[in-house]
């Protein structure tokens, strides 16, 4: 009887362990699945996260070795947009890895995928997904995006612009790149500070003119202006010189000889008297298209509705005599 119980107790010892030899396998399956699919997908690098407008971007990666000598894509989503566009393409190299220069203008998303892949008409395929090559290969999933932000591109020509008082002034360029309805500002220094002057908005050529009329007299050394694109989704902002502009008066003045002395203790080489303006004060002239900047050495004219008196030196240059109206800066 005991040779009989000392048969049978072994057996369910043996069904244990051949299930723990059957398990050990399935877990390892999975494991080498998991590590195949991690190692398929393309990685990629780009130095640069924001770049100027137009400025070549480096797109740099690997993927696996024996995937070498395959093409990729290099695609690019537009921030805003709802797909991707192909950019060009690049060959793996044998050590695995892959480079791709392009230049970009506006913000968005990069990424590589395999040019062999099967994709909806769209040409949109899910980031991270993996694809299968036409040929029914091993499938080589897309890198994931890497955003990029670009800036934008201000041009504006820049002159001194003289303008009589009332007359406006035109500031025109173009802003890059060329998207209708931007919102771009005219700017001026005043007291050093910034300040909005005027706007405009961009045509579908990205070309604008802002039209500005200028309040008061500038100073003989003018205005200084710029104008301002303050960035928006697809840019990054910009800013850009755009010169100075003069605003001139129409006032009355005469001229006098100084050969004496002044009221602010000294004599300016090209004089000029006010009644209120501070001694050293610099005043540019227009009259007979000749244009000469003046100091503030002296008080006067004493004489209703006369503001100058032009000395004999600033006179002279300006070719003025008598009484008459002159444009001013003040």
């Amino acid at each position: 009887m005991r040779p009989k119980r000392m048969m049978r107790a072994p057996r369910p010892v043996h069904a244990v362990a051949g299930a723990v030899l059957l398990a050990v396998p399935t877990s390892a399956v999975a494991l080498t699945a998991g590590q195949a699919d991690a190692q398929s997908a393309i990685q990629i690098n780009v130095p640069s996260d924001h770049v100027a407008y137009a400025h070549p971007v480096t797109v740099k990666g690997s993927a696996p070795v024996q995937d070498a000598g395959q093409t990729l894509q290099v695609q690019f989503s537009p921030a805003g947009g709802n797909g991707w566009q192909r950019l060009g393409s690049t060959r793996i190299a044998g050590d695995g890895h892959f480079r791709f220069v392009t230049p970009l203008r506006r913000s968005g998303e990069l990424r590589a995928v395999p040019a062999a892949a099967s994709a909806p008409r769209s040409g949109v395929t899910p980031t991270g997904s993996a694809v299968t090559d036409s040929s029914g290969g091993a499938s080589l999933s897309p890198s994931s995006a890497h955003s990029v932000s670009v800036g934008s591109k201000l041009s504006v020509r820049q002159r001194s612009i003289s303008t009589l008082d009332g007359h406006a002034v035109h500031v025109l360029g173009h802003l890059y790149p060329s998207i209708a309805g931007r919102k771009v500002r005219l700017e001026g220094r005043s007291g050093g500070q910034w300040r909005l002057l005027s706007t405009d908005r961009t045509a579908p050529s990205g070309a604008f003119n802002i039209r500005y009329r200028p309040t008061s007299t500038t100073g003989a050394g003018g205005e200084q202006l710029r104008v301002r694109f303050r960035g928006d989704e697809a840019n990054r902002h910009a800013v850009q010189d755009a010169g100075k502009v003069t605003s001139f008066t129409e006032s009355v003045a005469s001229w006098y000889d100084d050969g004496g002395s002044t009221a602010c203790g000294f004599h300016a080489g090209m004089g000029v008297a006010n009644k209120s303006l501070p001694c050293g004060t610099k005043v540019t002239f227009r009259y007979g298209g000749r244009t000469v900047t003046a100091t503030v050495d002296d008080r006067g004219p004493y004489v209703g509705g006369r503001t100058w008196d032009l000395n004999q030196t600033t006179a002279g240059a300006l070719g003025f005599g008598g009484v008459g109206t002159v444009w001013s800066t003040s």
